[in-house]
């Protein structure tokens, strides 16, 4: 008899964890400034099944399904990539063969794979919030890949934990305070604009990177901003992928907007870290400019809803 995904769910054995105890330890070690390998526990989960991921696919709004070809370059053009002209929920299914790259954004939008972050997050918790706080803007992603597929040299603004469900691939993470990797102009504008997140790539990097080989049942903390790539093994590939923003995080983002803006102006605002008063100040006065400019919004709109009424 068939079963519906909820029902398989509810018969997963809830003692299972995301996070194994040893890579628990693991993750303790190097939150929240290094990039760790950790074990979790969950990689048989049926809300991974293809079918269910199909399902998926298929219902959330189409903003949030991205998807290429997979035989990208490690530090590819944007404006390069081509797509193939598949439904989602085909794209899914066929994976193994079509030669696709796909990530489902947002996934905890989801009544079912909400439940799954929060566990994760729930599990780290002890670990994350004495040393950065609680935890913003949580986010899952699920990234789906042929075989042989290449994701391209990019950061990405969050903490992230990547748990491998099915497939291998292999993560070349970089140091996220090596500013000859990512220049800080490059950094700013990632910030200020929302700038695509594939980077420029040279040979050279390689020798800062360490790379994660990732099979089922392992995963990698990624810090914020810390430069990586990923190439796919011989088979197809499935990544649960949890994030969140911090009160560091979300200062350094603050940071480099107001230098783009000095930057902008003709003004040299200085490295990061060089002057940390002064970058406490620039952080302070744009919670400040931010806070002024959203009480002024909310104003506006009651004045606005006041002349229409």
């Amino acid at each position: 008899m068939f079963m519906s995904v909820a029902q398989l769910v509810n018969q997963w054995d809830t003692t299972n964890q995301w996070v194994a105890p040893d890579g628990l330890a693991a993750f303790a070690s190097a939150y929240p400034g290094k990039p760790v390998g950790v074990q979790h526990l969950l990689h048989g989960h049926p809300l991974f099944a293809l079918d269910a991921l199909a399902d998926l696919a298929a219902r959330l709004p189409a903003s949030h399904v991205e998807h290429s070809r997979g035989d990208l370059a490690i530090d590819q053009d944007p404006d390069g990539v081509t797509r193939e002209a598949l439904p989602v929920d085909e794209i899914v299914r066929t994976i193994a063969d079509n030669g696709c790259w796909m990530v489902l954004k947002k996934v905890d939008e989801d009544p079912d794979y909400a439940e799954l972050i929060d566990a994760c997050l729930a599990e780290i918790d002890p670990v994350v919030r004495p040393r950065t706080g609680a935890n913003m803007r949580r986010e899952a992603f699920i990234f789906l890949s042929s075989p042989n597929s290449v994701t391209p040299y990019h950061m990405d603004p969050e903490h992230n934990i990547l748990f491998q469900v099915a497939g291998f691939k292999t993560m070349r993470v970089f140091s996220a305070d090596r500013f000859t990797l990512v220049p800080q102009v490059h950094q700013e504008a990632f910030h200020r604009a929302g700038g695509h997140r594939n980077m420029r790539f040279d040979p050279s990097f390689d020798a800062y990177g360490i790379d994660f080989v990732l099979a089922p049942g392992d995963a990698v903390y990624v810090p914020v901003k810390a430069p990586h790539w990923v190439r796919n093994g011989p088979m197809p590939s499935i990544s649960f992928s949890v994030t969140w923003r911090s009160r560091s995080s979300d200062n350094d983002a603050r940071l480099h907007r107001v230098n783009h803006r000095l930057r902008k102006l003709g003004i040299d605002p200085g490295r990061p870290g060089d002057a940390p008063r002064l970058d406490a100040a620039k952080v302070a006065a744009h919670h400040v400019v931010k806070g002024v400019t959203r009480t002024l919004r909310t104003l506006m709109g009651k004045k606005t809803a006041r002349a229409a009424y």
